[in-house]
């Protein structure tokens, strides 16, 4: 990709990470599927990382999560893309880079089950409430779905990310 000015490496991040302030905050007002609006925001930073690299990337997250917290009311939604969705672009990013399935799909899920256990143990009201009854009841339950769940996220990621970079970006470039 040709060098791009200091401005759109400004720029770029800076308005994806206002979409994805956007998209938290749809997701703290919307009456249902707020996992999966956040989950979408997420691929907002992805976008950075693509065009512009890690530094993009963190800048888009970073800017994004600090927005939330101060513009987004329901503070779940703030904790699910700060410590989850917005921030696991960069390590899916980084975990594909060792180019070894085992480590790569090792290091996806030890993200996720350290983010995840933040956000349970932080707001675990929030997360009972937001998934379906029997596994808001028990962990035992509820983690082995997660991680399910969790490795169709990724699959879906990858199958969106790679739309992304066949169609939107070279449309665009």
């Amino acid at each position: 990709m040709r060098r791009k000015s200091k401005a759109v490496q400004v720029a770029y991040p800076a308005i994806l990470g206002a979409l994805a302030v956007a998209l938290v905050y749809l997701a703290a007002v919307a009456p249902a599927g707020r996992w999966g609006i956040v989950a979408l925001g997420g691929l907002l930073p992805a976008a950075a990382v693509i065009d512009l690299g890690m530094k993009a990337g963190l800048l888009c997250w970073a800017g994004a999560s600090i927005l939330s917290f101060l513009l987004v009311p329901d503070k779940f939604c703030v904790l699910l893309f700060t410590a989850l969705f917005g921030l696991y672009p960069m390590v899916k990013s980084l975990a594909e880079g060792l180019k070894k399935r085992p480590a790569e799909l090792l290091l996806k899920l030890a993200f996720f089950n350290a983010a995840f256990t933040l956000v349970y143990l932080t707001m675990a009201g929030a997360v009972a409430g937001s998934v379906p009854k029997v596994l808001g009841d028990s962990l035992w339950a509820l983690y082995p779905a997660a991680n399910i769940v969790f490795a169709l996220y990724d699959y879906g990621f990858s199958r969106l990310i790679a739309v992304y970079m066949n169609r939107v970006r070279r449309a665009a470039h």
